[in-house]
């Protein structure tokens, strides 16, 4: 598993096999899905120092990945 906090499987370990079949069978999921990784990847590498970046900047990206993982939810259940 990933070192990187928030992924979605690790948030929604019991939905692991419908997150698979949303992936490959809906476009839209699909496309939160990848889009909620780079916003989770760019959260993480902000707070990690590794790409650090003005606060506001970092709160608007950990709302914007918040909406998505909301939105996300949504679908899986």
């Amino acid at each position: 598993m990933s070192h990187t906090p928030h992924e979605l499987l690790e948030e929604f370990p019991d939905k692991a096999d419908r997150i698979h079949l949303l992936k490959i069978s809906d476009t839209h999921f699909r496309k939160l899905f990848d889009e909620y990784h780079d916003v989770n990847r760019a959260v993480h590498r902000a707070e990690t120092l590794v790409e650090p970046m003005e606060e506001l900047a970092e709160q608007e990206l950990r709302k914007r990945r918040m909406a998505l993982k909301d939105e996300l939810a949504r679908l899986i259940n």
